[in-house]
């Protein structure tokens, strides 16, 4: 089960959970939740993603193109696999909380 949930802050971050699998097949809601241009910064807290593919690399790509994204973790085994495996690893800003991702 894939699942995302969304908050909006009046400081214009806006925070998602993934929580689940993210693949082709299941971005739709997350690719829904990140498109606001008003959002100045999405903090992506991928704790409990058990499952991401390259379909999911790709957004967040085009998401750190944007200059918008920080991930906050710890970053669950599976992502940081393939994050490790592409070498895309270093390219994202993380922080340890959502806290912490607001400010960076």
């Amino acid at each position: 089960m894939t699942r995302n949930r969304a908050r909006q802050r009046e400081n214009g971050v806006r925070v998602i959970i993934c929580v689940g699998d993210f693949d082709a097949e299941t971005l739709g809601g997350l690719k829904a939740a990140i498109a606001h241009p008003e959002v100045r910064r999405l903090v992506l807290d991928v704790t409990t993603v058990t499952f991401a593919d390259s379909s999911m690399l790709n957004v967040m790509i085009l998401l750190l193109r944007t200059g918008r994204l920080v991930l906050t973790g710890p970053i669950a085994a599976q992502l940081g696999r393939l994050l490790d495996l592409t070498g895309a690893g270093p390219l994202f800003p993380t922080a340890d909380t959502v806290e912490a991702a607001r400010v960076l």
